[in-house]
């Protein structure tokens, strides 16, 4: 086992490699590493700012084994590239941030506006604020980056969108799906609804959300781990868990207001 010393002096190993790149402005540490809510096994998140052209083909020349994906290989958008690594044993991801998009997207969450945009394991889908809240959580470790406040017309826009949506999914469901004895339908109309009003506690509460992992947690929702551990087929029995979840979600995006 390595000592915290150690754990102290790897990032900034890693920040010097990283920050050697061609294009690099700024190096950042995040995820549960940066917030110290880490396990000993968790992995080191690290993000890569950059200003005009990057090269992949760069941090391969760093000599860190690992998979290395090119710009937009995540799926475009706010999530545009990125590497799985091993340094010194311990396992890294850098993620590729682009200045002008970061620039881009602060500045739409400080006048309450974002798009979500579909991603792998998210259920919910990922703002566009999402590089946003990584400037306000993360621990730079080379270079400057801005350190945005919540913008307060992004609390109240982003809470009222997420929570609209997580309504039209519950009334779809209920619509389409449970007339049917769509269970698994309902059970994943369910599931998406929860995060999706998550997003909308959080929002209102003027909380940064950087990924689903603890999201439901954080907004007092894991009750309905309940009702989809109860979820039954059926027409009848669909439609009531439909309808349980919407009175918990109520409840939920009631107590930020």
């Amino acid at each position: 086992m390595r000592t915290d010393s150690a754990d102290e002096e790897f990032p900034e190993r890693v920040a010097d490699g990283l920050g050697s790149l061609p294009g690099v402005r700024a190096v950042a540490l995040g995820g549960s590493r940066a917030a110290g809510t880490h396990r000993p096994d968790s992995d080191w998140d690290f993000a890569v700012y950059y200003r005009g052209a990057f090269s992949p083909e760069s941090l391969r020349g760093l000599g860190w084994p690992g998979e290395i994906s090119g710009i937009g290989a995540w799926g475009g958008g706010v999530f545009n590239g990125g590497a799985w690594l091993q340094v010194e044993g311990r396992r890294v991801d850098v993620h590729y941030r682009d200045l002008d998009e970061v620039e881009h997207h602060l500045a739409e969450a400080r006048a309450g506006r974002y798009r979500v945009e579909r991603l792998l394991f998210h259920l919910a889908g990922v703002p566009t604020y999402l590089v946003v809240a990584e400037l306000a959580v993360n621990r730079v470790l080379r270079g400057e980056l801005p350190r945005p406040a919540y913008p307060e017309a992004l609390r109240r826009s982003a809470a009222e969108q997420w929570w609209g949506d997580a309504r039209l999914t519950l009334g779809y469901a209920r619509a389409a799906h449970a007339g049917r004895g769509g269970l698994t339908d309902c059970a994943g109309a369910i599931a998406t609804a929860a995060c999706q009003t998550a997003h909308a506690v959080l929002a209102a509460r003027g909380e940064w959300v950087t990924n689903e992992k603890t999201l439901l947690t954080r907004a007092g929702l894991r009750d309905v781990d309940r009702i989809l551990g109860a979820l039954r087929p059926g027409p009848e029995a669909l439609a009531a868990a439909l309808d349980e979840t919407a009175g918990l979600l109520e409840r939920a995006v009631g107590a930020p207001a």
